[in-house]
């Protein structure tokens, strides 16, 4: 069997690791403490999250135990790793917000059972009650001011003369590199993993942790370990995790599982089997039969929609994604049953509309009239012709009488109604 460093080199989810010899076997041995963190920068993580999730989930999986480290103080700061310019600080009542809205999801990937169940600290509780005094004796006096300067988050920075960093980010480093040490020393956290941007931030842990063992007496060789993953990008470049209308959050409030189905089933046929390998464990005959798919029937997207799939049922849950795979199917004509007028909205948010008031319907209306108001025919000669060729739909269903007539009951929820002209013009009405 290969060892899990390998396998998860294998399947591209490692970027650097330190001392990789004995991480692999540390990794194959009894399970071991190992923590991520993720600073509460918005009150929901985005699809750009999801690689560290993953990572700790298939960690989890394997045995070890997962810690969550919630910046509640380092929150307040911000990690410049990364950024062209320095985060706006956030209040108290924000990190709260913050914090709440990503345990949340958090547990969704992680397991709460067992004796690796995954646990959440929140690093105020040991930076909060730490005097400047007291963290520069214990932290500050084991970093040259040199070494700073030659990691890469501050050198980006560094080099942007208009923006420059403030004391306030450069420090940020030095908190993070406390975290690990706490984390060795009162959680026997042994592994500290993160993006590849934070590459320089993990180091600085590891060599205070190294220091202090001097320091104070104690015989570690290689006490800690660190391990980043990729930060991805479309084969053409362009910024994962980013759709035209912005970030795809894992919270259903920001993006709607219709909207998150959507973003992975419009994978491209050159990252789809990439993202298979790392966004999940699929692997043998059935991961060959999807790249199969791709070389030699792309048009299926069965690799797509397998990974779209997987995914939002992974964040959201089966009802949720049968929901959205039956809302992607509306579009080619698929039956609305079931289908709620929040999700339709989503679904055709870029379809021409029209708002009626709901009064209006509080008696049959003529659907050729209708046809007219909206401007789906110029006429009400054009709209028989229409209807009477079969080129109307309402709701997807086809409508042959010219007498037709609308009623209150065919909007979904009472608010949402869909006509089609011909095969792919939509229209959809709302009622006011």
């Amino acid at each position: 069997m290969a060892s899990l460093l390998k396998t998860l080199r294998e399947r591209g989810c490692i970027h650097d690791v330190s001392h990789e010899e004995e991480l692999t076997k540390l990794l194959d041995g009894p399970p071991i403490s190992f923590y991520c963190g993720f600073d509460p920068t918005a009150d929901s993580l985005h699809a750009g999250s999801m690689l560290p999730l993953v990572l700790m989930r298939r960690l989890q999986q394997a045995g070890h135990r997962p810690i969550v480290i919630l910046g509640s103080a380092t929150g307040m700061i911000g990690d410049p790793s990364g950024k062209s310019e320095e985060r706006k600080l956030l209040d108290e009542t924000t990190l709260a917000t913050n914090i709440a809205g990503i345990e949340k999801q958090i547990r969704l990937f992680l397991s709460d059972k067992g004796s690796n169940a995954f646990v959440i600290l929140k690093n105020h509780s040991w930076l909060g009650s730490m005097g400047y005094i007291e963290f520069l004796r214990e932290v500050g006096k084991y970093f040259t001011i040199n070494a700073m300067l030659g990691k890469d988050s501050v050198k980006a920075r560094l080099e942007n003369r208009e923006q420059g960093i403030s004391y306030t980010e450069f420090s940020y480093m030095l908190l993070q590199a406390y975290d690990y040490y706490w984390l060795m020393k009162n959680e026997n956290c042994l592994l500290q993993v993160g993006g590849s941007d934070q590459w320089g931030n993990i180091t600085a842990g590891l060599e205070l942790i190294r220091k202090k063992a001097n320091v104070e007496g104690d015989s570690l060789e290689n006490p800690a370990f660190g391990m980043t993953f990729p930060l991805l990008t479309t084969s053409t470049g362009a910024k994962f995790g980013k759709s035209e209308k912005g970030a795809i959050w894992l919270s259903a409030e920001k993006t709607s599982p219709y909207e998150f189905y959507q973003y992975w089933l419009n994978t491209t046929d050159a990252d789809v089997i990439r993202y298979i390998r790392l966004f999940t464990s699929l692997d043998g005959t059935e991961l060959h039969a999807l790249e199969e798919s791709v070389e030699k029937s792309p048009e299926s997207r069965k690799a797509q929609e397998w990974l779209a799939k997987e995914l939002t049922c992974l964040l959201h849950g089966p009802e949720e994604t049968e929901l959205a795979i039956q809302a992607s199917k509306v579009l080619f004509g698929g039956s609305l049953e079931n289908m709620n007028s929040d999700t339709l909205l989503k679904v055709f948010a870029e379809v021409p509309s029209t708002e009626l008031k709901r009064q209006d319907f509080s008696e049959p209306k003529v659907l050729l009239d209708i046809l007219v108001q909206c401007k789906v025919s110029e006429s009400k000669s054009q709209a028989r012709r229409a209807v009477e060729g079969g080129g109307i739909y309402v709701n997807n269903e086809k409508i042959s009488d010219p007498n037709a007539k609308l009623e209150l009951s065919q909007f979904i929820g009472e608010e949402v109604l869909i006509v089609r002209s011909g095969k792919k013009n939509y229209h959809l009405i709302r009622l006011a």
